[in-house]
């Protein structure tokens, strides 16, 4: 089976317009792929999220977590009680995403030396 290059230009437009370029905006900073990656795990509360994060703030995990909802890779669930409690868990489309990272993940495993190769030569 033979690939036919496109010559066809790509345009600021098209950038913009590409719905993985608007998912890895939103989900590409510091700290999202980490919390996905704890919550594959299972449910957590805010408190042993903060716990098992090292290094981020409880402020920048209220944000990502916001973010995490807004996206639908992650519910977020109001337990009842004499002290509230909230969860936080990986929804299917959570869990398919990081299908998604995995893959990217062994992908930049298994090419880290080219990379470093790369960025050195680059320098």
């Amino acid at each position: 089976m033979s690939t036919v290059a496109m010559t066809v230009p790509v345009t600021v437009s098209d950038h913009e317009e590409c719905p993985a370029t608007g998912v890895l905006r939103r989900v590409g900073d510091k700290w999202s792929v980490v919390l996905l990656s704890v919550l594959s795990r299972g449910a957590h509360g805010f408190n042993e999220l903060d716990r098992s994060v090292e290094g981020l703030s409880r402020r920048m995990l209220t944000r990502t977590l916001r973010a995490l909802e807004e996206e639908g890779l992650v519910s977020r669930t109001t337990q009842p009680g004499v002290a509230p409690r909230v969860d936080y868990a990986l929804t299917e489309l959570g869990r398919s995403f990081l299908e998604a990272v995995r893959a990217l993940s062994l992908w930049a495993v298994a090419h880290q030396d080219d990379l470093a190769a790369a960025r050195a030569r680059a320098r």
